[in-house]
């Protein structure tokens, strides 16, 4: 069993099909899930990204700049919106982030989040890595580098990492193990280059899975064969 780990969530998990604003049927969902996973003791940490608000790719009439830092304050909506979420639902939460101009947020420090960790409670991290150019890929890599996650999980729409778009691709064939340089190399849309660089640079573990799968989350933690796996 892997006793902590960071789970990336797109923006997208959040908001069901209509791919905007917060869906309660989808969050009950996530919320089942991680109950199974805490309950069990583990420490768990979320990343969350900010599509189902706002992408900054999609601000062309920003500045690159302007349009990053838009998305990671659309993190931090979502980050709060989870919290609470959890909470009303039994799960002691808290949001960390690097971006800190809010008492709602707990800044970054390290001891002071290890100790959350520690004392049973889910960690979101908002505000990305705080700086532009950095998706939030490359944000969950760094926090479960930061704080020794044994796992990291990428949750997603599809059962894990394929040759192509399944959803567009008919031909396209599950791969159930592959490294990071195959991973990088191939560009299979994984994680962004930064990310799995960095992984790989570390030694962190990837598990690629779909998100809406009941159990999915828990039986990855588990060490049990579901998804993809990246690693060495």
């Amino acid at each position: 069993m892997n006793t902590r780990v960071l789970l990336k969530l797109s923006g997208e998990a959040l908001s069901g099909q209509d791919s905007r604003g917060f869906d309660p049927e989808r969050l009950a969902f996530l919320v089942k899930q991680v109950k199974q996973v805490v309950e069990q003791r583990v420490q768990l940490g979320i990343v969350v990204g900010a599509g189902n608000i706002v992408r900054g790719r999609d601000l062309s009439e920003l500045s690159p700049v302007s349009a990053d830092h838009v998305g990671m304050l659309g993190t931090l909506i979502n980050s709060l919106y989870l919290k609470d979420v959890f909470v009303n639902s039994g799960i002691k939460s808290v949001v960390v982030s690097p971006v800190s101009f809010s008492p709602a947020f707990n800044a970054m420090n390290y001891d002071a989040i290890n100790e959350m960790f520690d004392t049973g409670a889910l960690v979101i991290f908002g505000g990305g890595t705080s700086l532009p150019f950095l998706t939030t890929d490359t944000a969950a890599a760094m926090k479960a580098i930061e704080f020794g996650a044994d796992l990291l999980i990428k949750g997603t729409k599809v059962d894990g990492i394929y040759t192509a778009d399944p959803v567009r691709d008919s031909s396209a064939k599950k791969i159930s193990r592959i490294t990071y340089s195959e991973a990088i190399n191939r560009r299979l849309e994984v994680m962004d280059t930064e990310a799995l660089s960095l992984c790989r640079r570390y030694s962190v573990k990837i598990i690629v899975l779909d998100m809406f799968k009941d159990g999915n989350l828990y039986n990855a933690i588990m060490g049990n064969d579901v998804g993809s796996v990246v690693e060495a």
